[in-house]
């Protein structure tokens, strides 16, 4: 691993484009107190005249743009060397910087809520300027029906420091206090079991080590079902008794919500899946027959189908290749994207400290900035040109929009990455010579949409089901999560998969079971995106055009009118069965090219 000052450059985020001292990120970081002090002036004198309001408003959003540049500059900074203590101290400053503005600024929303439509219309008459702000208006109001009285926000405001905690707890437990005994390794060396490395040795190529790292793993988690039994089931009757509470139908209405997402969406993704579910135990088949097994269990299922592949993609051929690949957007789309490439907005490679992972950062008033760990495989590739979907998204979100309407919902947040990963893939399937490669790219794009499209509904579907129990106020326990999640697996992996038992304890190693009905998203995502680039790549009249409108719409529709605009309606199953019978046809041409 190097050090920084080993790296070039040029591979290095530059970030004195943010603040070109410590001096001035402490200046604005004083001037931020100082308008926090001022905006807690506001809360009783906000709704007398429209001057006040106005006033109101602007400090709220200026407050908001200075916080997330001192949050995105320590939080970078602090990334590059996660063991420089000085940066550590910055972020929390940061984040207590923050924790002051939402308990001296909480009034805001709320007198928002009081202003209503009518009090809203007659301050647009008398100050005009107000009007800029009619989206996020118009989006906070949606929540009034669901919002209690001030003195009952504010208990649970109160309420909610003490609960919350399922999430936290369940980390702190499987991250630091469970532990798991050794097993042999391929060479037959003892080698320690842990979450991090569990899906390394579930590749493995000797089956024994699979088996034994997979049996030891859940003969751990079986005894522990009860205590994280417990914890899922808390969690679960928190966000049922706050939906109550808040008049929601249920939990995942309540959750759903924020993004303007009707529940149909939901019960549309997995319905879908479950007509598609054919093409993934086809999968499961063809594994068995490529892996020479007379019968597939679980633990065979993460072994790649192709030899071992070991092309290097260095950095600079892999810029070049992903221009290549995203000049389809035309111009504006590509300039931008060289001078991300070119000026110092992504940090490439692994080095001493450094965050792991990729990441694409930044704020409405800094560079779109991608975080990297560079190793020259085709993966990092992909990384590459899924965290520039990304950037592209939020360069177009906040260049064609003033900042309060510059935030697209996490709903639609995978769409952009994905597409981009799509097309690499397909460009590379079509200029490629090697069979061997074209192998590789066909095997990474089976596991992407069968962990993507099948594995995350099948979880959406687990939360469903035990989120719909709670509602009803039905006894959960341990052993009926249990059997819960085996039938599941048993439906997704089919007759043609050995089931083994102890996957019935694989829920308690999920964290997006504690993500309040996140999962699903992943997959809506990359249906919408397998819609956008079948249309991209067939010629599609505007195809283009309209998946550029999609980029530029921030906040100004709601997520799935925005993906109207790229020609997705999600509210159909179509869109989700396009993304299985791609799945079919990514399987046919794999079949195809071993025979």
């Amino acid at each position: 691993m190097k050090d920084r000052k080993d790296i070039d450059k040029k591979y290095t985020w530059d970030l004195e484009k943010i603040y070109s001292s410590i001096e001035e990120f402490e200046q604005d970081y004083k001037l931020v107190k100082d308008m926090i002090e001022d905006f807690s002036g506001y809360e009783k004198k906000m709704l007398d005249s429209s001057k006040e309001f106005y006033e109101a408003t602007e400090l709220t959003v200026n407050i908001d743009r200075k916080i997330e540049k001192l949050y995105d500059y320590a939080n970078l900074s602090f990334d590059l060397d996660t063991a420089d203590n000085g940066k550590q101290e910055l972020c929390e400053r940061v984040s207590n910087l923050y924790s002051l503005y939402k308990s001296k600024g909480y009034f805001y929303y709320l007198n928002v809520l009081k202003c209503g439509y009518d009090g809203l219309e007659k301050f647009y008459e008398e100050e005009p300027r107000l009007k800029e702000y009619d989206i996020s208006f118009r989006d906070m109001l949606r929540f009034k029906e669901h919002t209690l009285s001030d003195a009952e926000e504010k208990l649970m405001a109160n309420l909610s420091k003490a609960i919350g905690n399922c999430q936290s707890t369940y980390e702190l437990f499987t991250d630091a206090d469970m532990s798991f005994d050794d097993i042999e390794d391929e060479k037959g060396k003892k080698v320690p079991l842990t979450n991090s490395n569990y899906s390394v040795y579930m590749e493995s190529k000797k089956r024994q080590v699979r088996e034994d790292a997979f049996k030891t793993l859940y003969s751990e988690y079986k005894k522990y079902a009860n205590t994280i039994g417990s914890l899922l089931m808390t969690n679960m009757k928190e966000l049922s008794t706050f939906a109550k509470i808040n008049k929601y139908n249920s939990a995942i209405e309540d959750s759903l919500y924020a993004d303007a997402v009707d529940v149909k969406v939901y019960e549309n993704l997995i319905a879908s899946v479950h007509d598609g579910i054919g093409y993934l135990h086809e999968y499961y088949d063809l594994k068995k027959k490529v892996l020479g097994l007379d019968e597939l269990h679980l633990y065979d299922v993460y072994v790649p189908i192709v030899s071992e592949y070991n092309k290097k993609y260095d950095y600079e051929t892999a810029k070049k290749t992903i221009l290549k690949v995203l000049k389809v957007f035309g111009k504006e789309y590509t300039d931008k994207v060289k001078d991300i490439l070119d000026n110092r907005i992504i940090d490439v490679y692994p080095t001493k400290n450094k965050r792991t992972g990729g990441y694409s950062g930044g704020c409405y008033d800094t560079e779109p900035y991608i975080l990297l760990n560079y190793q020259d495989k085709y993966g990092d590739m992909s990384t590459l040109i899924h965290e520039m979907g990304h950037s592209m998204h939020s360069y177009y979100s906040r260049t064609y929009n003033s900042y309060q309407n510059s935030s697209y919902k996490i709903f639609v947040a995978e769409v952009a990455s994905t597409v981009n990963e799509l097309l690499l893939s397909k460009y590379m399937l079509e200029h490629s010579k090697s069979k061997e490669e074209k192998l590789f790219i066909l095997n990474n794009l089976m596991e992407l949409y069968r962990a993507t499209i099948y594995r995350q509904t099948m979880f959406a579907e687990f939360e469903k089901i035990i989120s719909e129990m709670t509602d009803k106020e039905e006894v959960l326990t341990a052993e009926k999560l249990s059997n819960i999640y085996y039938d599941l697996n048993k439906f997704y992996f089919g007759k043609g998969t050995y089931v083994d038992d102890e996957i019935r304890y694989e829920w308690e190693r999920i964290p997006h079971f504690y993500y309040d009905f996140y999962v699903y998203k992943y997959a809506t995502g990359l249906s919408a995106s397998t819609v956008i680039v079948n249309d991209i790549l067939s010629g599609k009249e505007k195809a283009v055009d309209n998946y550029i409108e999609f980029l530029k719409c921030g906040s100004k529709l709601l997520p799935i009118d925005s993906l109207k605009l790229a020609g997705v309606d999600l509210t159909d199953k179509k869109v989700v069965k396009m993304a299985t019978e791609e799945f079919k046809k990514i399987l046919d041409m794999y079949k195809e090219l071993i025979n």
